[in-house]
């Protein structure tokens, strides 16, 4: 079976840090281009993070760029998400996804081919 599960997120107070883990089982996430989504409540899901595959290509959104990194362990099959400076309006279930073709590209956090998603993790951030 193929899927996606996503690890690492809790209750954190304005200012920490958090790492979200996805994990693959059942195909690799080599050579595939991955994601990180979020949904706060009432809001539409908007890609936040995202890495390309062959090129190497990241995206980051302008809410989290410069607190947010992306990476990934082939190795582990794995992808993280270090998220520092954590503020509440970054409370919201995040979602990990991959591309569905190996060796595809993307300059940006896009829905199309994205056809693996895992059922997401919680993180909110409160005082």
């Amino acid at each position: 079976q193929l899927q996606l599960e996503e690890s690492g997120g809790g209750l954190v107070q304005p200012g920490g840090s958090l790492r979200l883990s996805c994990t693959a089982s059942g195909f690799t996430l080599d050579w595939r281009p991955m994601g990180w989504w979020r949904q706060a409540p009432g809001k539409e899901r908007e890609g936040v993070a995202c890495i390309s595959s062959v090129d190497g290509n990241i995206y980051y959104s302008d809410s989290v760029k410069g607190r947010f990194t992306i990476a990934r362990d082939n190795a582990k099959n794995t992808v993280y998400l270090q998220m520092n400076s954590l503020k509440p309006e970054d409370t919201a279930v995040y979602y990990c996804a991959a591309h569905g073709t190996p060796g595809a590209t993307m300059r940006g956090c896009y829905y199309d081919g994205m056809d693996y998603w895992g059922k997401g993790t919680v993180v909110t951030v409160s005082s």
